[in-house]
């Protein structure tokens, strides 16, 4: 059975920083790509940022240079390090597990309960 245990969420300044973590088990973690979405209050979930297994990371333009992804594979973790945070980074943040496609495109087939973060402006 899969499972994907995040934390790390809290309210922060805007301007702050936050790092989330995702601990995943059931799963082969260093062969599996990761990622991390979000949702805010009334829009679609979206993609922040993923991570393959041999650590190439896409990001979201809206993240781009504030935050960063990486992955342990010892410990079955994954990251996602944010700095300069802003008011519409509020959102439940969660985490991903899954397949790479292709070099452009990964489906994820497994997630997690979600964690919240709001940043206060």
């Amino acid at each position: 059975q899969v499972q994907l245990v995040e934390s790390g969420g809290g309210l922060v300044q805007a301007g702050g920083s936050l790092r989330l973590s995702c601990v995943a088990s059931g799963i082969i973690f260093s062969v599996t790509a990761m990622g991390w979405y979000r949702q805010a209050p009334g829009k679609q979930r979206e993609l922040v940022a993923h991570i393959t297994r041999g650590v190439t990371t896409h990001y979201a333009d809206s993240v781009e240079g504030r935050f960063t992804i990486s992955r342990d594979n010892t410990k079955n973790t994954v990251y996602l390090q944010m700095s300069s945070l802003k008011a519409e980074d509020t959102a439940v943040y969660y985490c991903a597990a899954g397949k790479v496609l292709s070099p452009t495109a990964v489906r994820f087939d497994y997630w997690g309960q979600g964690t919240q973060v709001t940043v206060s402006s």
